[in-house]
């Protein structure tokens, strides 16, 4: 059970998230042969879902918030125009296209993506509720097969270090 949870909580963890709970999982399988990597996976996209509505409705808030605070005023607005810049940069590129260059940036696993940092562009974005999350969704289903098959191929160890 310890290991079903902490594969759950650490698909949770900014930054890690399921690249790296996914290379956990494979090395539980490996450890303990009875271990059940789809009831891992299923938890692991549960645990990298559950933040997304908390980021899409309180995250832009908590920057407006503290953006003019002292010691974290600073930090709050570096956040607050690096994702109002780089979403309108993201925009400007993608058009109509906004779910799909969503969908991608949250799933290709590359340092600095993921579920967190797209929610928290497509809420800067004001991109409805409904299509950022499905666009998320997808984006995690896309991260986990990438993952699970570098996993499949002995790469699982190095993408979870990196990403």
């Amino acid at each position: 059970m310890i290991k079903y949870l902490t594969v759950f909580f650490v698909s949770m963890v900014p930054l890690i998230e399921l690249r790296g709970a996914i290379p956990f999982a494979y090395g539980f399988k490996a450890a303990d042969p009875s271990f059940n990597l789809l009831l891992a996976y299923i938890l692991i996209a549960i645990g990298n879902m559950i933040p997304v509505p908390i980021i899409y409705f309180f995250a832009r808030k908590v920057l407006e918030w503290g953006k003019d605070k002292p010691v974290i005023g600073g930090f709050f607005t570096f956040c607050l125009e690096k994702g109002e810049k780089g979403g309108k940069k993201l925009q400007e590129k993608a058009g109509r296209g906004l779910f799909v260059a969503l969908l991608l940036f949250v799933g290709i696993p590359l340092p600095g993506t993921g579920a967190w940092t797209g929610t928290l562009a497509a809420s800067i974005l004001d991109m409805d509720f409904k299509s950022s999350i499905l666009a998320v969704i997808c984006g995690i289903a896309l991260a986990g097969i990438i993952i699970g098959v570098l996993c499949t191929l002995g790469l699982g160890a190095f993408i979870g270090v990196t990403a």
